[in-house]
């Protein structure tokens, strides 16, 4: 199975719906790939210019890692060489911090990433797996 922009959407209005019921700040989402290509992005009214780049950067680390923005924060706090060599290698488009989690299909197969920029990476992080969880699909 793979990610489509129909399910992509899906993510992207659950997480903004989840966002504004929670009031968090503006918010800027994406969804990737398994490959790490852009599905889909929104960027809420408000929301500065970094968001995409800051959302970009967690999901594709996200997906090239197999791992979560978080799990991948932690990881990096013991070996910051290496994850410093990898943001360097991915020409910014790596980020290792909170506020991306994997996209799952029902069988458990990694279909993409979410991630999120504007608030906490706590919240971001919630926003982006309420998304996941309104499009029938399965956070990883």
């Amino acid at each position: 199975m793979s990610l489509t922009l129909a399910q992509a959407n899906q993510i992207l209005q659950g997480a903004i719906q989840n966002a504004r019921a929670a009031n968090y700040k503006p918010m800027g989402i994406v969804v990737l790939d398994a490959s790490g290509q852009l599905v889909a992005f929104a960027r809420e009214d408000g929301a500065s210019m970094f968001r995409f780049d800051i959302a970009r950067g967690k999901a594709w680390g996200a997906v090239g890692m197999g791992s979560s923005s978080r799990a991948l924060a932690e990881r990096a706090k013991d070996n910051p060489t290496f994850f410093i060599s990898l943001a360097a290698s991915a020409e910014g488009k790596f980020l290792a911090q909170p506020g991306a989690v994997l996209i799952k299909d029902a069988q458990g197969h990694i279909i993409g990433a979410a991630g999120a920029s504007g608030g906490t990476g706590d919240e971001d992080e919630a926003i982006c797996m309420a998304g996941i969880q309104a499009a029938g699909l399965v956070v990883g």
